[in-house]
């Protein structure tokens, strides 16, 4: 399996890729894991992204590209893999398939994780994150016995700053102008895979397994 995950935050992309990861032993990349090792390990690449971050400023598509060759190069990429968050303009759409197709490399598929609005805002504003163990639970969907207090270690549950609705409606619609034209472009190639991410999570696996013929 070799595909990209297209959807918005709260989309449930990331879970849904560690279970089809550990179920096919796929390699999960996200490019945020990419930049993040790369400067830790002070690699040539990471340096020159670091400079960017620092400044606040957006790392440049083409080393986000250089980064993306080196890692689908490693060894476990060799029986497919999930891009997770990447491409997220039609540019860097369009680098990544000069580099796959110069790669030999050939997609099953971009899965659009297609979810209510709302849906979204309940689960990313409900979520709760104990600052002992890191436990993460929705006051909406899946709350505590006591509330404010982790089933699991007795700590405190916060809400993180991003998770706040006026950030969450932001990250929503800076998402959706982003992403629109990507939609467009994936699917004049016949490429795009819709899948319904409000259903039950081993719902939406199946439907990504029977989509890309699993």
């Amino acid at each position: 399996m070799r595909v990209i995950f297209l959807g918005s935050p709260g989309a449930g992309k990331g879970t849904q890729a560690a279970v089809l990861k550990d179920r096919y032993g796929l390699a999960h990349i996200s490019t945020g894991d990419i930049l993040r090792e790369n400067v830790r390990s002070g690699t040539a690449l990471g340096k020159t992204a670091k400079k960017y971050m620092d400044s606040g400023g957006l790392v440049p598509d083409d080393v986000i590209i250089a980064m993306m060759k080196e890692r689908l190069q490693e060894p476990d990429c060799r029986g497919g893999f999930i891009l997770d968050g990447f491409p997220r303009t039609v540019p860097q759409a369009e680098a990544l398939d000069r580099l796959l197709d110069g790669m030999g490399i050939t997609l099953d598929g971009v899965i659009l994780f297609e979810i209510p609005r709302q849906l979204v805002i309940d689960r990313l504003t409900g979520r709760r994150v104990c600052g002992s163990c890191g436990e993460i639970y929705n006051v909406r969907f899946k709350n505590t016995k006591v509330p404010g207090v982790c089933d699991r270690c007795g700590g405190e549950l916060t809400q993180r700053d991003d998770d706040r609705e006026e950030v969450v409606i932001r990250r929503l619609e800076v998402y959706e102008e982003q992403t629109a034209p990507l939609v467009r472009y994936y699917e004049e190639k016949g490429r795009l895979i819709r899948v319904d991410a409000g259903q039950e999570g081993d719902r939406v696996v199946a439907a990504i397994e029977k989509a890309v013929g699993l």
